[in-house]
């Protein structure tokens, strides 16, 4: 009976056909139009980069559907409407400076890195760090650096910056992230226990104090504190 098993998976292996995946690329621009994205330079980089190339092999088939994929250690890669969203709310310039909290598999760090001068993006898992790591040189964007350590401490070394993104949620918005943000920036992150409804929020930085705005309920993994 193994042998038989072994025999069908080999032969479902080799006949199987590799996806298109421009087009299912362009199916996945498609909806997100029709979810309501409308920055044309959020939808164009997203037309052009990999999406499947930062995804586990086992669910790589699923790349461009509009749904979050597990990527290991407990973490996921949002789905392709919330990765549209948080950017587009960012409103990103081509000389802003921005650093992202929650690396995971640095497809929404390589969306940001398309639209901007330099990324630096924290991982806290070292695993997932290293992985994107490798993937986002092998994609060549030279203007990403991957950091291994703690978001909540932020990366001082190159604040203060014209966006923060966090793609992991913290109960409450770290005040470190908050001093590391210029005055007028922007910094997007949902908020919320793991266990009640997360909320979405912009918040922009002005000289009067915080403005901060809801867009829309969603679940996130938690953000990791080091011990």
């Amino acid at each position: 009976m193994k042998f038989k098993v072994l025999f069908l998976f080999l032969i479902s292996f080799l006949f199987c056909e590799t996806p298109n995946w421009d087009k299912e690329r362009q199916k996945m621009i498609e909806k997100l139009k029709e979810y309501g994205i409308r920055n044309q330079k959020v939808l164009s980089v997203m037309s052009e980069i990999p999406r499947h190339k930062f995804i586990p092999e086992y669910y790589r088939s699923y790349a461009y559907e509009d749904t979050p994929l597990p990527i290991g250690f407990n973490q996921t890669i949002s789905q392709p409407y919330i990765v549209a969203l948080m950017t587009e709310l960012l409103d990103i310039q081509p000389e802003d400076k921005i650093l992202e909290i929650g690396t995971g598999s640095g497809y929404q760090a390589a969306v940001l890195g398309k639209l901007s001068k330099e990324v630096y993006t924290i991982e806290i898992i070292e695993e997932l760090c290293s992985r994107s790591q490798k993937i986002l040189k092998e994609l060549q964007f030279n203007n990403i650096q991957v950091i291994c350590g703690d978001g909540y401490e932020g990366y001082k070394e190159k604040a203060p910056y014209d966006k923060i993104l966090l793609t992991a949620a913290p109960k409450e918005l770290p005040e470190e992230l908050l001093k590391q943000l210029k005055i007028n920036g922007i910094l997007v992150a949902p908020i919320g226990d793991v266990k009640e409804i997360q909320i979405l929020y912009k918040f922009t930085k002005t000289k009067e104090g915080l403005k901060k705005e809801s867009v829309i309920p969603v679940r996130f993994v938690p953000m990791i504190k080091k011990k």
